[in-house]
């Protein structure tokens, strides 16, 4: 058997609020691996061929490539529900990888031999498959942050259906932006400086082994048919529930238990406070299904954040008068308040509620913590400038030393890139990369349509949007590397760092909603340039442990990618439509708590306002929370390293607190997270066999399940047959019963 290890596949991504770690044990020898067969003790080479499947001639396939954009494009639309929910994206990979195994083998059973349809598949064509799933999955971040933040500002048009055109442009900046830039990031990470850095990859790497194991003759088909079954079991489930559950939602989604108490004994008044303070249980599958993935340390912080932030702090600071909550109860339901009201703000006599006052400690804990953490691992940066600086003088070398002629510093640069390139062997050759005039031109095209976009559709110079391509192609670095290590793209400092530096650029230059405007658009190309880069160097790395030629995975990808385009904005248009709440704050009832937007739209205004509303004492509190949150960053970089390692698992995660602070009063997907990381750990503890086989299937389908399943109710809401129309209210506090 081979040696195993722990890798943590990123599964959160950004959504601009935050970014998790997901812990997966797998092992170096494929599951179905025969034991004769060689077993894999190195990460940082190609794996080799699996004994008894044939060579692939030609993995990039029309079936694989629609397989995968159906797939993704079910992530897509997930996305922009359980973002604009919760904050949380979820990458398509393992969906893709698993999924689209189980498809494709069930072509091949009923269409055998028919060309196109019914031929051999191999683990090359799966990774293609997985490729454009990851293509056609993304950009959601876009449409649960920057863009509703710019609504919310009065930025953009009243109706977003008005916005089409100017959404979709911007789309298409950052998806293809990003695509072709990180071609040659390929080169530097995966091969130049993986090994020394040790940048292993852990997302990727998971996939390319589950795919591996699901290829492998013997047990793998078996293993693997038993993956898929329990993914598409789970996906059926949760779909099922959600759109059924909010036909009575009191019984079959949220129970108010406090407001049962309430309605149905006598123990009134202290049971309907309770409920005030947000504190139910949600039965949300995507949630749960996350709680398998994050593991105890994540899911246990995001609870206790919630508990001091909606059990301590708030009560307390209503009871001293420093906040107030808001009524909105009547007749038998007099005693109900809200205590997360945003309208108002910075009025005469205004008071800010609780969930304002925890704003800003909880933006504060976002920024300062990713920001720390990106500013220690800035030498990466540094490193790709002088991998390119080298690269390119070896270049000019070659010019010059073709023609005859010779310079020294040129052939010092030049030996220096060769010996980085030496480090570790490409498996693909010159004719199965992407040709650099493909990669160039397309960067320089896109450089100069994102120039165009943001002078005419959105009033910003070029020498503006210059600068956002530039950050983005920065923060593509440090996210990228942040991935490789720890598997946490740092996607949300790149959003906020490109908000600072944009509020300082645009501060006393421009008018505030001028300035908001450039503020929120360049921070949509720099995150989502960083976004889409990170992804495609993370396929890269999977297509290099399964020998996929490159240059075929940026196809998949890129078509992929340009479904997304048009399918994000359309769901996004689709949400706003069926929820007005999420662009118009000043509705206190609604579905959508959108934390994401709510920070982008903070951090917009705290950089351009002359004077922000922020009570004295909550940035007080903001400032020591940020303060802490800046030593651990520190404490846990440099002080617990080597044999001290291993006490990181005890720091609290702050990313996970600030979120519970930014999400609202709100306990229902704290439960559940929490609820689900136990049952993982219980299941793990005593079923270990069991939860390696099904724990990643059952989880990737029920986050995808309830995500497509709130398109369909948003769908409905706007035919007028959904829950609130044709369903019952009992249960729920304010309703009768």
């Amino acid at each position: 058997m081979g040696v195993p290890t722990t890798v943590e596949p990123e599964y959160v991504g950004d959504g601009g609020v935050q970014e998790k770690r997901v812990s997966v044990e797998v092992n170096l020898k494929s599951d179905g691996e025969d034991e004769e067969d060689e077993a894999i003790t190195d990460l940082f080479t190609s794996f080799p061929a699996i004994k008894g499947v044939e060579p692939e001639p030609n993995p990039l396939t029309v079936r694989a490539v629609l397989t995968g954009i159906v797939l993704g494009s079910l992530v897509n639309a997930s996305n922009v529900y359980l973002g604009l929910k919760t904050g949380f994206t979820f990458p398509a990979t393992m969906f893709g990888a698993i999924f689209g195994y189980g498809f494709i083998l069930f072509l091949t059973k009923i269409f055998p031999g028919i060309p196109g349809i019914g031929t051999r598949f191999g683990p090359q064509e799966n990774s293609i498959v997985q490729a454009s799933a990851t293509g056609a999955g993304g950009m959601a971040g876009l449409f649960v942050a920057g863009l509703p933040a710019m609504y919310r500002l009065s930025l953009l048009s009243e109706n977003p259906k008005d916005d089409f055109g100017r959404i979709l442009t911007i789309t298409l900046v950052c998806a293809f932006f990003g695509l072709f830039a990180a071609v040659p990031l390929r080169k530097f990470f995966i091969i130049n400086v993986a090994r020394e850095l040790n940048l292993v990859f852990p997302s990727p790497t998971a996939t390319a082994l589950a795919i591996r194991s699901m290829h492998a003759v013997g047990s793998g088909a078996s293993d693997a048919m038993r993956k898929v079954k329990a993914l598409g079991y789970a996906f059926l489930g949760a779909f099922t529930h959600i759109v059924v559950s909010q036909y009575a939602d009191g019984i079959l989604h949220n129970w108010h238990i406090f407001t049962w108490f309430y309605i149905w004994s006598g123990y009134k008044n202290g049971a309907l406070n309770i409920e005030n303070w947000g504190w139910y249980i949600q039965l949300t599958p995507a949630f749960f299904g996350s709680g398998i993935l994050v593991g105890l340390n994540a899911a246990v912080s995001w609870w206790v954040g919630t508990v001091l932030a909606w059990g301590l702090i708030g009560p307390l600071l209503v009871h001293y008068g420093e906040c107030v909550g808001k009524p909105y109860g009547e007749g038998k339901w007099e005693g109900l308040v809200s205590f997360g009201s945003m309208s108002g703000i910075g009025a005469p006599g205004w008071v800010a509620s609780p969930r304002y006052w925890m704003l800003w400690p909880g933006v504060m804990v976002l920024i300062v913590y990713s920001l720390v953490e990106f500013l220690i691992h800035i030498r990466v940066v540094w490193d790709g400038l002088k991998y390119g600086v080298r690269s390119l003088a070896g270049s000019v070398n070659g010019v010059l030393q073709s023609r005859g002629k010779n310079n020294t510093f040129l052939e010092k640069q030049a030996a220096k890139a060769d010996q980085e390139s030496s480090l570790m062997e490409d498996f693909a050759p010159p004719e199965d990369q992407v040709p650099v005039w493909v990669w160039l031109t397309g960067t320089l095209v896109f450089v100069v349509v994102a120039c165009i976009v943001c002078h005419v559709q959105f009033h910003m110079n070029a020498g503006l949007a210059i600068l956002a391509c530039i950050l983005g192609l920065i923060f593509a670095f440090l996210s990228i590397y942040g991935g490789a290590v720890t598997d946490t793209a740092p996607l949300t400092a790149s959003s906020k760092a490109s908000q600072l530096v944009y509020g300082g650029i645009t501060k006393g230059h421009y008018s505030i909603q001028d300035a908001q405007r450039i503020n929120l658009i360049a921070g949509n190309i720099a995150s989502g340039t960083a976004d889409v880069a990170t992804n495609l160097v993370s396929d890269f790395r999977v297509g290099f442990l399964l020998r996929t030629p490159p240059k075929l995975q940026f196809y998949a990808q890129a078509t992929g990618a340009l479904v997304s385009i048009f399918l994000a904005p359309g769901i996004f248009v689709l949400f706003m439509a069926a929820y007005p709440c999420i662009r118009d704050q000043t509705i206190e009832e609604c579905p959508f708590s959108a934390p994401s937007v709510v920070a982008w739209q903070a951090v917009a205004q705290a950089v351009t306002l002359p004077k922000l509303p922020i009570p004295l004492s909550s940035g007080i509190f903001a400032i020591v929370c940020g303060v802490v949150c800046a030593i651990q960053a520190l404490v846990k970089n440099f002080y617990l390293v080597g044999s001290r390692e291993k006490y990181r698992d005890y720091l609290p995660n702050w990313m996970s607190i600030g979120v519970a602070w930014v999400l609202g009063v709100d306990s229902g997907y704290a439960n559940a997270i929490l609820f689900g990381s136990i049952t993982a750990w219980w299941w793990r503890k005593y079923y270990a066999k069991n939860f390696d086989t099904y724990a990643f299937s059952v989880a990737a389908g029920l986050v995808a399940g309830e995500g497509l399943a709130g398109v369909v109710n948003a769908a409905l809401t706007l035919g007028g047959v959904d829950g609130t129309k044709k369903g019952t209210m009992i249960a729920l506090p304010g309703e009768d019963w």
